[in-house]
């Protein structure tokens, strides 16, 4: 008789189809009719400006912004009310309280897109797209860092950037290289290894990525009143973004927790008194 699977196998097998269900929807690239359209009024040099808007714009936070972006919540309020709900599920070892960091990470998001949604028709409003990016980039990783302190990750070292580079990137991926992308993370997640890139590289990769994806919806937002359509991006691409990234972070977790309950049941094996018995004949 098939044994009963713990909460923890079944919050994996959760998230592994939520991951599934995410890929199968990203997968195929898909362009708009209207940006066909526009193809032709959009500057060649466009792309290769917004590249290196991106770029300086991660560099300036990572380096300098972390700070201001924490200023907007509480870190200590929430570093304590992951320990909370770790205790909570070691005591009651159920779905429910698994699901908690998700739920703390979740009411995070839901702000954050607010925000990202008015920032970005605003700028729109006023016909600026590229000076949108910073506030763009601030936005979007104070939902990444708020997501990752609410499963008990921080974001301070070089390693922890990359690997939310990594999963900006990853979600803006398409085909191949999207399932290549998340294989890596997955592989670097169930490893524990050291990225082999580094943060300056990996910058570029991602920066690529957003100025290939956004450029005809930062083109657009640099018009004035009609770059509101572009604004509204801003949150869809948020969504998209932290949609992937709760995903991932809560698939580390739980990768922890599986890690974790094998060694356990593992000690428990060779401290039997069979263990020991057949490990001497």
């Amino acid at each position: 008789m098939k044994g009963k699977q713990n909460p923890v196998e079944k919050e994996w097998a959760a998230v592994v189809k939520a991951e599934e269900r995410f890929l199968r929807h990203a997968m195929p690239a898909r362009t708009a009719g209207w940006q066909e359209k526009i193809t032709r009024y959009v500057p060649q040099k466009l792309e290769t400006t917004l590249h290196t808007a991106f770029y300086k714009a991660f560099e300036l936070i990572f380096d300098r912004g972390t700070p201001v972006i924490e200023k907007t919540y509480q870190r200590e309020k929430k570093e304590q009310n992951y320990k909370i709900n770790a205790y909570t599920a070691e005591v009651r070892d159920t779905r429910h309280a698994l699901r908690a960091f998700g739920r703390e990470a979740g009411a995070s998001r839901n702000l954050n897109l607010a925000v990202s949604a008015v920032e970005g028709v605003g700028m729109g409003f006023f016909g600026l797209g590229l000076p949108d990016i910073p506030l763009f980039l601030g936005v979007l990783l104070k939902s990444i860092y708020e997501v990752a302190l609410s499963y008990g990750y921080t974001y301070d070292t070089q390693e922890e950037q990359i690997f939310i580079l990594k999963l900006i990137e990853t979600a803006l991926s398409h085909g191949e290289q999207l399932a290549q992308n998340n294989m890596e993370l997955n592989l670097w997640m169930r490893e524990e290894r050291t990225f082999s890139i580094s943060r300056n590289e990996q910058i570029r990769r991602t920066s690529d990525a957003l100025a290939g994806e956004l450029l005809y919806l930062k083109f657009v937002q640099g018009l004035p009143v009609v770059g509101m359509v572009g604004g509204v991006s801003d949150m869809v691409y948020q969504k998209r973004i932290s949609d992937y990234a709760a995903v991932k972070y809560k698939r580390r977790f739980l990768e922890t927790k599986r890690k974790t309950g094998e060694e356990k049941r593992g000690s428990r094996y060779s401290a039997s008194p069979s263990a020991t018995i057949s490990s001497r004949t």
